[in-house]
């Protein structure tokens, strides 16, 4: 009997649209995998800043601070430079925001198609990373 029940799951038919929907899947896959990269290198660079953050804080009032801008640097006073720290570090937040939205919608229209696939395929089917 168990050699019938695989026979009857490798033997089952691939439609045109069941195709699509593997190939929808694998796509946002890909997509989810380079959100997720994304993301830990925005989540990096924002520990950085916040890193930067602390030890401006400890820094001399009266000393300019070499800041960083493109790929020069120039001298700033400590206000200037813990300004533009802040609002890169509300960029970088704004930004991670945004990847985290989008990677939890995309994960969830990837249940959604997996749900489908299962319940088509059942085990014949691999939808795991």
């Amino acid at each position: 009997m168990r050699l019938d029940e695989a026979e009857s799951e490798a033997d089952i038919d691939v439609s045109w649209e069941d195709q699509q929907k593997i190939n929808n899947f694998s796509k946002m896959n890909a997509r989810s995998g380079d959100l997720d990269e994304k993301l830990e290198g925005l989540k990096k660079e924002l520990e950085y800043l916040e890193d930067l953050d602390t030890e401006l804080e400890l820094a001399d009032e009266d000393e300019p601070i070499r800041c960083r801008i493109g790929d020069a640097f120039i001298q700033l006073p400590l206000d200037q430079c813990r300004q533009r720290v802040e609002a890169e570090r509300d960029k970088l937040a704004g930004e991670v925001g945004t990847l985290r939205d989008e990677a939890e919608a995309l994960r969830g229209r990837m249940d959604d198609l997996k749900a489908a696939l299962y319940a088509r395929f059942g085990k014949s089917i691999n939808l795991e990373k």
